[in-house]
């Protein structure tokens, strides 16, 4: 058991060398040492647990004949097949409609920096929005970082590819004001989803999240809401998938608000009257990160369904009903995800503390809570004015 330069261990295999770096080594099958050093202790944990299953199981192709195609379903296939599907989807549009046409048929090892910056300027010059060419720019640097770890490749051709286009703009991420947030609200309540929406704007949750919500990750009598999977509609393929949260940060207990408590109730009394179709006989399988483990949905425990359909609500219905809400309500278009960011927006407001508001977001980094979900909004500097002249 390798152990690190203040004597804490790493795990087997891994050490921590007196420059700082970590040392990941183990035999093969064939009695052949394999050794790589990296950076921090996460990537060579990462590395050095892909490499013994690749080992046990004999599933790497050869490195000779490695197209990027190849490489890339490999990828998918055995070695981020636990992601949530939003995330596998993300990484499958991207190179399908914009990596693959350039490299696909290209060897691994043939691929420059040259070639994958003609993806991003193509992007660009065909009018993609910024978010959509960083998501390519990220499927290219993760897939390729990936290949180096298991040895297909030695050097990452992104290495000296940068990408400058802004995404957007901190203020242009969109989020309800209180006067915006009371507008919908009132004319929600006349909507058959008012529950799912006031459950968001109290949790905070990911509408994936929502929507493979079961009532065995309620506790009504801790009053906590426990997120541990995902569920979402594969429209290309037509069925439903479910997955561990996005990240293994995202596992979280939230505690629940009183109206988050009450809401909960209600829905749990009306299950039982509530129309389902033959699709909630399914459970579904996925893998759960926390124990590796296989873990099981049981769709006829989702709290929330189609009420019309007694099918499990999708994404997309749930985007197209809230902007005929926003018509009626006289604001503009908002997703469900704006819902989130609203929360986290108001939940500051309140006095929650960053720290708390990263937990209960589910975020790795305080960062992406402050930078990218708490909102500076026109009430919260007149209150802070406000609070700067009181004597």
């Amino acid at each position: 058991m390798g152990k690190n330069l203040k004597g804490k261990e790493l795990g087997k295999g891994i050490c921590q060398r007196k420059d700082g770096s970590y040392s990941a080594r183990f035999v093969d099958k064939y009695g052949k040492r394999r050794e790589k050093i990296f950076s921090s202790h996460k990537e060579a944990k990462n590395w050095i647990e892909d490499a013994r299953y690749t080992d046990k199981h004999g599933i790497a192709p050869a490195v000779s004949d490695m197209t990027v195609d190849k490489w890339f379903e490999f990828w998918t296939t055995h070695i981020i097949c636990d992601l949530s599907p939003n995330t596998l989807r993300n990484y499958r549009d991207r190179y399908i409609h914009n990596i693959k046409p350039f490299i696909g048929d290209m060897l691994l090892t043939d691929v420059k920096p040259l070639h994958c910056k003609m993806i991003l300027n193509q992007m660009d010059t065909d009018g993609y929005a910024g978010g959509t060419i960083r998501a390519a720019y990220i499927t290219m640097g993760t897939m390729f970082k990936s290949a180096i770890m298991n040895d297909f490749i030695s050097k990452h051709p992104m290495d000296t590819v940068r990408y400058t286009k802004p995404v957007r703009a901190p203020s242009d991420i969109k989020y309800l004001t209180v006067e915006e947030q009371e507008k919908f609200m009132e004319v929600a309540k006349r909507s058959h989803n008012y529950y799912q929406y006031a459950l968001l704007l109290e949790t905070g949750l990911r509408t994936g999240e929502l929507i493979g919500l079961t009532w065995d990750c309620i506790d009504f009598e801790k009053r906590t809401l426990t997120v541990n999977k995902a569920l979402e509609y594969r429209h290309g393929n037509g069925y439903w998938r479910a997955g561990p949260p996005k990240t293994p940060h995202n596992y979280r207990t939230i505690p629940l608000t009183n109206l988050a408590y009450e809401i909960l109730k209600t829905v749990y009394s009306q299950k039982d009257s509530r129309k389902e179709s033959a699709t909630l006989s399914q459970s579904l399988e996925f893998m759960d990160r926390h124990t590796g483990r296989k873990a099981t949905l049981v769709m006829k425990d989702l709290v929330f369904i189609n009420w019309r359909t007694g099918e499990p609500a999708k994404n997309s219905s749930y985007d197209t009903h809230l902007y005929k809400l926003c018509d009626e309500a006289g604001i503009k278009h908002f997703t469900m995800h704006t819902l989130r960011h609203t929360y986290a927006t108001r939940a500051i407001e309140r006095g929650v503390q960053p720290k708390v508001l990263q937990k209960l977001l589910g975020h790795a980094s305080i960062q992406t809570t402050m930078d990218k979900y708490v909102h500076v909004t026109d009430e919260s500097m007149q209150k802070a004015i406000r609070q700067f002249e009181t004597p």
